[in-house]
């Protein structure tokens, strides 16, 4: 089995170079190389050896509690205590203050290390900044401190039995009585739903207050600690992968809640932590690309297969077909990863948001599936061994393949391109898109061929009355343009002839 190993040196070029993180002006390039190599170590040390494990015992409830899988309670403890669950809080709070940039390289590590406990963990950061954007004084003081020293963990409560991507459709409901607000539902696939790692669980809810529709949800503060049993888990579910992040299905009676920013606006205070969700998602799947590749191409250099030409013998990654599948491993990694780090540099630059609107959705789609391509190709270059657990790349896909349907269905994002992506404020996100592939591009004749027809596309899109169908198609190509168009940029920062080799195949997609 090939050891984890972050792959730092990758996540810094993306960040400094290709993405230009030092056009920000708040940018400090070795403050970040000095805390991501710091988590690293840590994370090959104490959270990767715990990821096997981890999958093979799994979760269990016992008299209504989550327990985790051995060395889980304990690694967290010691992450907990070295404040890197408060990596983002303000220093005012009892965290480090860092940018979103720094933290999703300290993510991409630790989900590609232990994907399930990085589910559990990652929530945080999604809840401080919805604490901070929302809450008063009184649920900041309380809550933000213990999220940032690990205290606490936090939980997104969205999705009912028959409420999935349609949240019109959300029957918990909150009722303000004399002692304040009590919330009754069913939640289910509630990441983290229960565990026994942090002492509490702060669950953000989003409830019904009003009539039907959108417009009648709130967002509540809901904490374990507050409830007795007003919150029950009555099962964790059974699933493909990630069997180290409990899955809970969770029941409300009446449990005491506090309404967080204003009545009937949770579903735009939710959106602050779907966000950042998939933004991290989008990033998981480039932390399975990564590790894919590395066991992949660490077998195949070792794995004696044939002879050459020559005569000598042969490793397997001399055959072409396995050096196919491995170049195209790399540049998935590559490029996915440059494509979510220049979409966080917008976000960080906060000056055109229409183009950051465009771009999440790309980075949601496009990375996600190439973790799920990156890891099925894995186990196709290590034939048999990659079926089997021990290489460990058949869990990278188990882990990978929800990625594509958590923090909304890849689908539904693509409909989102092609409908709100292409209309909203006239267009202006799809314009700032079209202006930066001509950025990246510098002018290449392949990519500026793609562009042009791209614009074809784009216009008969909009001429559309009911464009759904071509929904798919349109957003695929333009997540291959996008792509395309930040591999020129790669290609222009490093002329070596691995990294020439791999842009020509992706030229030719």
């Amino acid at each position: 089995m090939k050891p984890f190993a972050a792959p730092v040196d990758d996540i810094l070029f993306s960040l400094n170079e290709v993405a230009n993180a030092a056009s920000l002006p708040s940018w400090d390039g070795d403050l970040c190389a000095e805390i991501l190599g710091h988590f690293s170590a840590f994370a090959e040390s104490e959270i990767a050896p715990i990821d096997e494990t981890g999958d093979a015992q799994g979760c269990r409830l016992e008299s209504g509690c989550v327990y985790m899988p051995q060395g889980f309670v304990e690694t967290f403890s010691a992450l907990a205590a070295d404040g890197w669950q408060g990596l983002t809080a303000p220093e005012a709070f009892g965290g480090m203050g860092q940018n979103k940039l720094i933290a999703a390289a300290v993510s991409e590590v630790f989900s590609g290390a232990n994907h399930s406990m990085q589910m559990v963990c990652n929530l945080v950061p999604g809840a401080i900044t919805t604490l901070l954007r929302y809450g008063n004084v009184s649920q900041q003081t309380q809550w933000i401190p213990r999220l940032a020293a690990g205290e606490a963990l936090s939980t997104m409560c969205l999705t009912e039995p028959d409420a999935g991507s349609d949240l019109s459709r959300i029957r918990t409901k909150a009722v303000q009585g004399d002692d304040g607000w009590r919330i009754s539902g069913e939640k289910i696939y509630i990441s983290g739903g229960d565990q026994n790692m942090s002492k509490d669980v702060l669950h953000l809810v989003l409830a019904r207050t009003g009539d039907a529709g959108i417009k009648g949800l709130s967002l509540f503060l809901c904490a374990k600690s507050e409830v007795h049993d007003a919150i029950r888990v009555t099962r964790i579910e059974k699933k493909l992968g990630l069997h180290a992040s409990p899955t809970c299905q969770l029941v409300f009676d009446k449990a005491p809640a506090q309404l967080l920013g204003e009545e009937g606006a949770g579903l735009t205070a939710m959106f602050t932590l779907m966000n950042h969700a998939r933004i991290d998602v989008a990033l998981q799947g480039v932390a399975h690309a990564a590790r894919a590749y590395d066991i992949a191409s660490h077998y195949a250099a070792q794995r004696a297969q044939g002879r050459k030409r020559d005569g000598t013998e042969a490793m397997l990654s001399d055959h072409a077909d396995v050096r196919r599948m491995l170049n195209e491993q790399r540049s998935l990694e590559l490029g996915a990863r440059a494509m979510a780090h220049i979409t966080l540099v917008e976000i960080e630059r906060n000056t055109q948001p229409a183009l950051v609107n465009f771009l999440t959705p790309l980075c949601k789609v496009f990375c996600t599936e190439a973790g799920i391509r990156s890891a099925d190709l894995g186990i196709q270059i290590l034939g048999g061994y990659g079926y089997l657990n021990e290489y460990r790349v058949a869990q990278t896909w188990r882990d990978a393949r929800i990625t594509a349907i958590y923090e909304g269905a890849n689908g539904i994002h693509e409909l989102a391109t092609a409908t709100r992506g292409l209309k909203v404020q006239g267009g202006a996100g799809a314009d700032d898109f079209e202006a930066l592939v001509q950025r990246l591009a510098t002018n290449n004749n392949t990519v500026m061929i793609e562009l042009e027809a791209w614009r074809e596309a784009r216009q008969k899109i909009l001429s559309m009355d009911a464009p759904s169908h071509r929904a798919h198609e349109f957003t695929q190509q333009t997540c291959e343009l996008f792509f395309k168009s930040v591999w020129v940029r790669i290609a222009s920062l490093r002329t070596d002839d691995d990294t020439q080799l791999l842009f020509q195949s992706v030229l030719k997609r």
